[in-house]
């Protein structure tokens, strides 16, 4: 369109100026010539096309910086992946129609003529556009109504063919697709500001708060609107299911426990709840333990027992390069025994063949066994890095945790119920039990309910056995077994196992030959602070111990160590055996001095015990009373004496302390709920004459302590035991008790074979004789 002073683009949203005001174009009526003029006041005017563009005082306002930009697109583009299989039949349908328009096929082109076509009304040799255009408006007229309407085709028109011509393929699709079926999400009209304001500020709210239901945080909303809004029609607030999914949209399903979504923010606001990327053999290692699936047998006495596994899964790679077995639980020192062969290569076994030898290239095998002294297996083993586990007691260990800071490790604990922290070893523990455990013998299934009929006679392994089958399966399958869902990043598409993982890695960082120190086995025991007696040696944990090493004159004087524990002697003990203890020579320390107990005979040896029998040993002393009673053992014997004289009890501060806190809110909840009872009672009518006075006490009546509550319930009982002997005896007055009949006297009385006499009236008694 020209205009007086050049070309004029007429479309809404284009600014113009005259008569000395801004004006834009809001709307535009070309069916109508005309357009709908809006200033920054808000006043609308609606003019023709051609008063605007003769107007002399016409000029084109140079639109902002903003908005000269494209806006962006709020949503992705249409595909045919977004129409359900009905509305894609549908379209197809409908393109059909519009193709036979365009070609007078319905399929689009001659060479899939359908039978029958062209119809006489397309044939495109005989009939121009327009003329088709008529016939497909008129037959589609005269197609029944609900055909018609099914189709969508009951507005088709002659503009509607003209506007899909040159269409094909997935755009005519599309634009034969119903508008409404792939409409955009207007949202919710009715979530005003006011209701937004009050959503956040329950949201905002509930972070601190106990959970609670959807419906309480609603009341919620609807009682922040009403104190901060009070001119807000209450009728306006969403319901309770448009505020749910208005919730869970915003802020999600929100299935988490309050207290961890607590700890999860609070490490986003930190900056520390970001993912971790394991790109490295050794970066991450999680343990675990889980009692092992298999019923085994001790060799001790034959009996069946169970075991522990305990597994170090390696993230990245998802090998496994140690594993223990421990009969029962294990303890912090089977853990850190086990972070020791992580860094330690396996040693080959007998039958394992040469498949099973060390296969990783940059690192040939005969160099690794002139390190290691014996042919190693194709088992990876590295430094860890960060070592995760759960909360349990071996893993929270004081002298573990020692033991991984000597490693050079870093320790990152699970967070408690968060699976996820370690999903990976608890899926492995299931792997294992699917492709190995289930086809030994003894397995004991997943539960009681899955158990056979007798895990314990099926039992045939051995613990050694046990362990050497776990092994073999990790170097020969496990180690060689396709990874799923666990390719690494920069080969996605790829096959790889953990062997390929860990000899990528290798052909990419390299690898690192650092073997632990033989003393690492000892810096990894408990420790103990204690001094050295002449002639007796150390007593560790109520056993002593001795050695000649420990006679020489400098062991007899204090020890120079400073601090905390100075003057004292560090000894380190193996809870697991208990016949011996290990001490470190102060001149040499590569040199570690093993001090026997001193209860072991000279000649020979006595089966290893641990710390569970040496409790139960000194057990045993106590309760035969074979001990030295020192200064502190008589105390518990004076105190026994004071007791029987003047008891805590008795003492007068100690009055209203004598229960412990649970009975003292029982009591209290008795009396207040005797109190209740009072208060809702009906008042008793006043008495017709007048009461005897009661005389008033002289002085104040002491306050009378409530029983306690075991006496409380000992009066109850009492008290309903002597109204149960009253009824009784009221009821049994005047007679005499008479004892109950013997068994042959009640036989005598009534004939035990008598035949008792029928209850329906119309039946004759007589029973005919046969003839």
């Amino acid at each position: 369109m020209k205009a007086a002073s050049g070309f004029l683009q007429v479309a809404a949203g284009r600014r113009v100026a005259f008569d000395g005001a801004e004006w834009t174009i809001q709307e535009v009526q070309a069916q109508f010539g005309r357009v709908v003029l809006a200033d920054d006041a808000g006043r609308a005017e609606t003019r023709s096309f051609r008063w605007l563009v003769n107007h002399p005082g016409l000029r084109l306002l140079r639109p902002a910086p903003q908005e000269s930009r494209r806006p962006p697109v709020s949503r992705q583009s249409r595909s045919l992946a977004d129409l359900t299989p009905d509305q894609l039949v549908r379209a197809r349908l409908r393109a059909a129609h519009v193709l036979e328009v365009e070609t007078g096929f319905r399929e689009g082109h001659p060479s899939r003529a359908l039978p029958g076509e062209p119809r006489p009304a397309y044939d495109p040799d005989r009939t121009t556009l327009t003329e088709r255009r008529r016939a497909k408006v008129a037959e589609v007229k005269a197609m029944p109504r609900p055909e018609a309407v099914r189709l969508g085709l009951q507005h088709l028109s002659f503009r509607s063919l003209e506007r899909v011509s040159g269409l094909a393929g997935d755009s005519l699709l599309l634009a034969c697709a119903d508008g409404r079926w792939t409409r955009r999400r207007s949202g919710h009209r009715s979530v005003t500001p006011e209701v937004r304001e009050a959503i956040f500020a329950v949201k905002a709210e509930c972070e601190d708060r106990a959970r609670i239901t959807m419906a309480a945080r609603h009341r919620l909303v609807h009682q922040y609107i009403h104190e901060r809004f009070p001119l807000f029609p209450i009728e306006k607030v969403p319901s309770r299911w448009t505020f749910a999914e208005v919730w869970e949209e915003w802020f999600g399903p929100g299935g988490a426990r309050p207290r961890y979504a607590r700890t999860a923010q609070a490490a986003a606001e930190a900056g520390v709840s970001k993912g971790l990327v394991v790109h490295r053999p050794g970066q991450v290692l999680v343990l675990d333990s889980t009692p092992m699936p298999v019923m085994l047998r001790e060799t001790v006495f034959g009996d069946a027992v169970k075991a522990t596994l305990t597994l170090a899964l390696d993230l990245y790679t998802r090998g496994l390069p140690a594993f223990r077995l421990t009969l029962k639980s294990d303890t912090s020192v089977d853990i850190a025994m086990l972070l020791r062969d992580v860094m330690l290569p396996l040693p080959m076994r007998d039958g394992w063949g040469e498949d099973m030898e060390w296969p990783y290239t940059g690192v040939p095998a005969d160099v690794i066994a002139e390190f290691t002294g014996h042919r190693v297996a194709a088992l990876p083993f590295f430094a860890p890095e960060t070592v995760t586990a759960d909360h349990g007691g071996p893993y929270k260990n004081h002298d573990l945790v020692e033991a991984e800071r000597e490693m050079g490790c870093r320790i990152l604990p699970a967070r408690v119920l968060r699976q996820t922290d370690k999903f990976a070893v608890e899926r492995q523990f299931l792997t294992i039990q699917t492709m190995l455990f289930e086809h030994l013998l003894g397995f004991t299934g997943v539960d009681v309910a899955d158990r056979g009929a007798d895990p314990e006679r099926d039992a045939t392994l051995t613990l050694a056995q046990a362990e050497h089958i776990i092994a073999t399966w990790i170097v020969q399958i496990w180690q060689n077994h396709k990874l799923g869902e666990y390719a690494p990043s920069w080969a996605p598409g790829e096959d790889h196992s953990p062997n390929t993982l860990f000899a990528a890695a290798m052909e990419q960082g390299g690898f690192d030959l650092d073997f632990p120190e033989p003393s690492f086995y000892y810096r990894a025991l408990r420790k103990h602070h204690v001094k050295i007696h002449a002639r007796r040696g150390v007593k560790i944990l109520g056993l002593w111990y001795h050695h000649p090493v420990l006679d020489k004159p400098q062991f007899l004087q204090p020890s120079a160590r400073g601090g905390k524990h100075a003057g004292k002697w560090v000894v380190r003990s193996d809870r697991r055996d208990r016949r011996q203890v290990f001490f470190q020579d102060p001149d040499d320390h590569e040199e570690w001095h093993v001090l026997p107990w001193k209860g072991l005979p000279p000649e020979g040896e006595v089966p290893a015990f641990s710390d569970k029998s040496v409790d139960a040993l000194l057990e045993h002393l106590r309760t035969n009373k074979i001990t030295i009673r020192s200064e502190r053992e008589l105390l518990e014997h004076l105190l026994k004496i004071l007791g029987s004289v003047t008891p805590v009890d008795q003492w007068p501060s100690q009055a209203k302390k004598q229960d412990g806190k649970r009975d003292r809110v029982a009591r209290a909840r008795e009396i207040t709920r005797a109190e209740t009872a009072t208060a809702d009672r009906p008042p008793a009518p006043a008495p017709s004459v007048a009461p005897t006075p009661v005389p008033e006490p002289t002085g104040p009546v002491p306050a009378e302590m409530p029983v306690a509550w075991s006496k409380h319930a000992h009066a109850i009982d009492r008290a309903v035991d002597a109204d149960r002997r009253r009824r009784r005896e009221e009821a049994l007055a005047g007679t005499e008790p008479v004892a109950p009949p013997t068994l042959d006297e009640a036989l005598r009385q009534r004939p035990m074979f008598l035949i008792p006499a029928s209850e329906d009236p119309d039946t004759d008694p007589t029973v005919p004789e046969d003839t």
